[in-house]
């Protein structure tokens, strides 16, 4: 429908010897509901350049729309306050409407937008030096939802893991399992050589005592690291599993140095000037892209920083041809961004293309006391810690109901009640809810399929809670345009908000059955959209609670 207006708008501007702004024609619900279903503020934007006041300009702009418009979609249009637009919808359209959400079912808020376009989405990415911390699923969760919203907009999108299994980092889980190993044969480690904390590395030790005895006291730390690198990835993977997160490619850190990339990139940058030798370490020339000082890319170690290997990557990423790139990423990586960036592009690629989304850190409090320790797990809140506490569905709306570049503070306490408190349990009800009434409906031996006369549906209530059905495409193209998932989850609780008013004040199993079967029908419309929103944010619909 805005599509449609913002159109029929565009030509009436014409016709008014007006064109359309820089900013585009912008459209918002109104406040009050009677004041209509859509409203533009572009009379107000236009008014200083046509020098006219906005309500009278307003009133211009509806002279020359109201000729265009198809009576069948909108009943009138109307200046308001000091120059808004309203436009109410007609009543045949949200029946037509009502009818195509029925049919569409499942595939209700798909898109074919992007269709024929490639999209690379990089997110998680934890090093494998240990399990998933509860931290770690804001990441999870945000990528793998958005994944799906892209992939309702047409997007053909690959999901990528970058495995960060080279370094140090690597290296000192290596030793930290060996010394746990020779623990296990009766030796008594060295606190030096204790890099990592947690059972889990101890766990790894005694797998391998179990598995070669003491037969491995000699061994080399590749032995040790493969061993550690082997446990983690799958720790992490069965993590992600069980909140039903996939990806396409794993693509491996130490690959990069195999095969001659980091190299490579350091020989390109060399022959542009943009790196160079100094105090026995190797820099990066980021002055030249407008940082305030240079950065070291190659530690006088020998060892590089993470700038290196991660220019090397997305330049292995970007050539792949995709459309577009995301990278999903903690604040701490804020700084080594565009210093990243700019070395790609200073290697003769685009970046244009490439979108970062930056999360805010995760607090986690249970009964208003913060969460810092798991008697399951130590020192540490695994991510399986808090989904055997919470759930995976309220894990993964929590981790996404508020917009990424906010902290968010999840309560652990809130996500376990089973009240309309808890926003999960509240959008579930009401998917079961409107099972239970189509059960009881079929009970009593009435259609909940197609055929009702839907124009019976005319309180208030029903019209309220069709137009809210309509709204649901608009939000999958807003979180896909976006990135921002939390809209789904405010407009799905807005939604089962309605449907709970709707069951209130309209009673949907009455005496007289040809009411019954469109409420029927509109309750039946109601469910589906419902279980569309909980695929997007992968969360079950259940048909009972």
């Amino acid at each position: 429908m805005k599509l449609y207006l913002s159109m029929l708008l565009t030509e009436a501007l014409g016709r008014a010897g007006l064109g359309v702004p820089d900013t585009g024609i912008q459209f918002e619900k109104p406040k009050v509901a009677e004041h209509g279903d859509v409203a533009t503020n572009i009379a107000m934007i236009l008014a200083k350049p046509a020098r006219k006041n906005p309500r009278e300009l307003a009133g211009i702009i509806c002279d020359a729309l109201r000729p265009l418009l198809d009576a069948g979609k909108i009943a009138a249009v109307d200046v308001a306050g000091p120059g808004f637009i309203n436009f109410r919808y007609a009543e045949s359209y949200i029946y037509d409407m009502l009818e195509e959400i029925i049919r569409k079912g499942s595939a209700y808020g798909r898109s074919e937008t992007h269709r024929g376009k490639k999209i690379n989405v990089e997110w998680v990415s934890a090093n494998p030096t240990g399990p998933l911390h509860a931290g770690h699923g804001r990441q999870v969760c945000l990528g793998a939802s958005l994944c799906v919203v892209l992939e309702w907009s047409g997007w053909d999108v690959t999901r990528e893991y970058y495995f960060n299994n080279a370094g140090n980092q690597m290296q000192n889980l290596a030793i930290t399992v060996r010394a746990r190993y020779l623990e296990q044969c009766g030796m008594t480690p060295d606190p030096e050589d204790l890099h990592y904390a947690g059972e889990y590395v101890s766990e790894i030790g005694r797998e391998v005592f179990v598995e070669f005895g003491d037969g491995k006291k000699d061994a080399d730390l590749d032995f040790f690291r493969s061993r550690g690198e082997r446990w983690c990835f799958a720790s992490i993977t069965r993590t992600l599993a069980v909140l039903g997160v996939r990806h396409d490619v794993f693509f491996n850190e130490d690959s990069l140095y195999r095969d001659g990339k980091i190299t490579d990139v350091l020989r390109l940058l060399k022959e542009q000037d943009l790196a160079y030798e100094q105090d026995g370490a190797t820099w990066l020339r980021t002055t030249a892209f407008g940082a305030d000082k240079d950065r070291v890319i190659v530690k006088s170690t020998g060892e590089p920083t993470y700038r290196l290997p991660d220019i090397a990557y997305h330049r292995e990423k970007l050539l792949r041809g995709y459309d577009r790139v995301i990278d999903i990423f903690g604040a701490d990586h804020i700084a080594t961004i565009p210093d990243v960036l700019s070395g790609v592009k200073a290697l003769g690629l685009p970046v244009d293309h490439v979108d970062v989304i930056i999360h805010q850190m995760v607090s986690f409090v249970n009964d208003g006391e913060a969460v810092r320790m798991s008697k399951r797990s130590g020192n540490v809140y695994y991510l399986d810690d808090l989904i055997a506490d919470v759930g995976q569905d309220a894990v993964r709306y929590f981790f996404v109901m508020r917009g990424a570049n906010a902290h968010l503070e999840f309560d652990v306490k809130l996500a376990q009640e089973q009240s309309e408190n808890n926003p999960v349990y509240y959008l579930q009800y009401a998917h079961a809810r409107i099972a239970s009434i189509l059960r009881f409906a079929e009970s009593q031996g009435l259609e909940t399929g197609t055929g009702a006369e839907l124009s019976l549906l005319c309180h208030p209530a029903e019209h309220a809670l069709i137009k809210a059905l309509l709204g649901f495409p608009e939000i999958v193209a807003l979180c896909a345009s976006t990135y921002e998932m939390q809209h789904l989850c405010t407009y799905l609780n807005t939604l089962a908000a309605e449907f709970h008013r709707f069951y209130h004040e309209c009673r949907v199993v009455t005496e007289d059955a040809a009411l019954s079967r469109a409420r029927l029908a509109l309750s039946r419309a109601t469910k589906q959209v419902l279980a569309n929103g909980c695929t997007l944010l992968g969360i079950a619909a259940p048909e009972k609670m």
